[in-house]
């Protein structure tokens, strides 16, 4: 099937046949009629000269005007047939009607061209012969009338079914573009959707791994130095004086640093009328607030004083490190601690922090823990290793843990400089 500009590919389809659209069959119907009408009249003059009987002419015009009703279907056919029907001066309608169809489909153009060449000359020889046989006239001006009635019937029609064509054409793919460009923009929807949400996983994440990180340690801490002065507040009140001090510090400094963490982001946190999704890149919300490497003396003087037997080596010159890089290192230490005063409690420990080219390195291993140490009892999900190996792959890094060969345990990780 040839199309015309109706909806191809059978979207939206209504019509019988080979017909898209209802009204574009009952148009088509309704040319056929008048066609066939037209021809079926002009077919008594024909059986007249052709000397044949008046109804066999009538119905022979018929026949050639209801042909137009296959114009959508085939439109050369139609074309051809109102060619063939020029001489005997029937299929007016046909002919013009065929042309425009030609031409507005989407045939060949050398196919269009040589049947309107075909038209236009068929039509000329036969209103020359015509014209010239019936009036008596100057030869100049018989011609002219014949090129002018050859080029009425034909070239308008063409003309303007090229014009529909053209602009049916353009409209399909201003269309198309359309479509194509709302499915884009619903893929882009999609997409930063994907974004937003990827964006808020993350965001909780480092929320909840910060938490983790903070609140772990202290807390674990101040169990260690309430299980402390709960053994020695009756033998030593000067001991468990210095250990109720000691919890209150740990508190106090949980609550601090809790307190900057959520500053931090109720300071980057949206007004309510927006509309945002927090991203948080490495490096940025309370990374920029968090601890340093200086810090280590401290957080591993806490654990001194927790009673743990923690010794500290530093290898190299410190260098200028990215603040993610610096608090990365000091949450991985103090994981490491925590993890220490929960599994390994009475065991030797060491932390190791080397400062090299373009890297730091950090080593905490604790020794084989006693069979008869007293445990505190802390809870632990499992959170721990899994938060320092993200925080550390984060920033490019390389993080490895696992058991020593003499009972212990062992966290090292490589972080680079920038």
């Amino acid at each position: 099937m040839t199309s015309t500009g109706e909806e191809r590919g059978g979207v939206g389809r209504d019509g019988p046949w080979w017909w898209e659209r209802r009204r574009g069959a009952v148009l088509d119907v309704g040319l056929g009629v008048v066609s066939a009408a037209e021809c079926g009249l002009e077919g008594v003059p024909f059986a007249r000269e052709a000397g044949i009987p008046a109804g066999l002419g009538v119905l022979f015009g018929v026949v050639v005007g209801s042909v137009l009703v296959l114009r959508r279907r085939s439109p050369v056919a139609v074309v051809l047939v109102g060619i063939a029907v020029t001489p005997a001066m029937m299929g007016f309608l046909l002919g013009v009607i065929g042309l425009y169809t030609l031409a507005s489909c989407e045939v060949p153009r050398r196919v269009t061209v040589t049947l309107g060449s075909m038209s236009l000359a068929g039509t000329f020889v036969v209103t020359y012969l015509r014209t010239r046989g019936d009036v008596e006239a100057d030869g100049a001006l018989v011609v002219v009338l014949s090129v002018f009635m050859a080029v009425a019937l034909t070239v308008p029609p063409v003309l303007l079914g090229l014009y529909v064509g053209a602009r049916r054409r353009l409209m399909e793919s201003l269309q198309e573009r359309a479509d194509s460009l709302e499915r884009e923009l619903s893929l882009l929807a999609d997409r930063a959707e994907e974004r937003a949400e990827w964006a808020r996983t993350e965001e909780r994440t480092r929320i909840a791994r910060e938490m983790h990180d903070v609140v772990a340690h202290r807390v674990s801490l101040m169990v260690v130095h309430a299980a402390a002065l709960e053994a020695v507040a009756v033998k030593d009140p000067a001991k468990a004086a210095r250990n109720a001090a000691l919890v209150g510090d740990m508190g106090r400094q949980a609550l601090t640093e809790l307190r900057e963490m959520l500053g931090v982001l109720r300071a980057g946190s949206p007004k309510p009328a927006a509309v945002a999704v927090p991203v948080a890149p490495a490096g940025a919300g309370a990374l920029e607030e968090g601890p340093c490497l200086d810090e280590l003396e401290a957080l591993v003087g806490q654990s001194r004083a927790a009673g743990m037997s923690v010794e500290m080596v530093v290898q190299g010159e410190g260098g200028a490190y990215a603040p993610d890089v610096e608090q990365t290192a000091y949450r991985v230490v103090q994981e490491a601690l925590t993890n220490c005063h929960k599994h390994a409690p009475g065991a030797r420990v060491v932390v190791r922090l080397a400062h090299r080219d373009g890297e730091v390195a950090m080593q905490v291993q604790n020794g084989p823990c006693g069979a008869d140490v007293d445990r505190p009892g802390l809870p632990s999900g499992g959170n721990g290793l899994v938060g320092m190996r993200e925080r550390v792959l984060g920033l490019g890094g390389v993080f490895v843990s696992g058991p020593t060969d003499e009972g212990g345990f062992k966290v090292s990780a490589v972080l680079p400089s920038r």
